[in-house]
Order: C-alpha cells, then sequence, then structure tokens
C-alpha cells in the first residue's frame, strides 16, 4: 500500500512542486504523503512565479514551499517515486539503488511521457506542462 509519494525534478520549483500541489488535491484525506525535491535544487526559492500563476487560473492553489534538495534518505523513505523524466530516474538509481522498484515517470500511464522543464520558458510552456502533469496525476489516480 502507498503511504507516501515523492515527486522529483531538476530545480524543485516548476514541475515537481506543480505535481505535488495537484496529487494532494486530488487524492485528497486519502492519507498519502505527496512532497517533492530536486535533483539539483534551487534550495529554499519558492514555486517559479509562472507556475503559481497557472495553477491558480486552473483553481489549484500551491502550499508554501521552499525547494529541496533530493537526498539518499528521501529515496528510502518513499513508497512511490515519480520522476519527470528518463535520466532522472537514473540519477535517482545511481544515488539510491533500492529505489529501482518504485521510481517510474509521472508519465508513466500516459505512453511513458515525459515532462519537459518550462524553466525561464514563456507562459505557453508552463500552461503545457500543466496540462501534462495534470492529465498524468489523472491517470495515477486510480494505482494510488
Amino acid at each position: 500500500m502507498i503511504k507516501s509519494i515523492l515527486v522529483v525534478c531538476v530545480g524543485n520549483i516548476c514541475r515537481s512542486p506543480t505535481a505535488e500541489a495537484l496529487l494532494q488535491a486530488k487524492l485528497g484525506n486519502k492519507g498519502i504523503k505527496v512532497s517533492s525535491a530536486g535533483l539539483g535544487a534551487l534550495v529554499d526559492k519558492p514555486v517559479d512565479a509562472t507556475a503559481t500563476e497557472v495553477m491558480s487560473a486552473a483553481g489549484y492553489s500551491l502550499p508554501v514551499h521552499k525547494a529541496r534538495q533530493l537526498t539518499p534518505a528521501m529515496l528510502r523513505e518513499a513508497d512511490l517515486i515519480l520522476a519527470m523524466e528518463s535520466r532522472h530516474i537514473q540519477s535517482i538509481h545511481a544515488m539510491a539503488p533500492e529505489s529501482r522498484g518504485k521510481t517510474l515517470l509521472v508519465g508513466k500511464w500516459l505512453d511513458g511521457r515525459e515532462v519537459p522543464d518550462p524553466y525561464r520558458q514563456q507562459l505557453p510552456a508552463f500552461e503545457h506542462v500543466f496540462k501534462m502533469l495534470d492529465q498524468a496525476t489523472d491517470a495515477w489516480l486510480p494505482y494510488l
């Protein structure tokens, strides 16, 4: 049974906090803890302003967030680890080989699609990523 989900991207200010907030909202009170971290986190930075704008426009609120650096302990503690790109999975496995059986793409149920990084891009890139993450998190719900 999955009791904790860790969502991973690079900076932990765009994709992973967005997916974290979407999963938290969609899971409601199922008792699953959702958190996020970055492989190269911009530690203590808030969610990117454009990501926040897109989430708000879609009716979601982002909790107060400070980017966190991914650690092997976080990987060991999580029941499920959702990464944005295949190369993130490789980095996760290098950091914590025991995470192999529980690390998957967030886009697994969308034909294994990877979610591109919108950082430092224009609003349409963030909207595209939000749409992908919204669909990907919906697709995960039956399995959680």
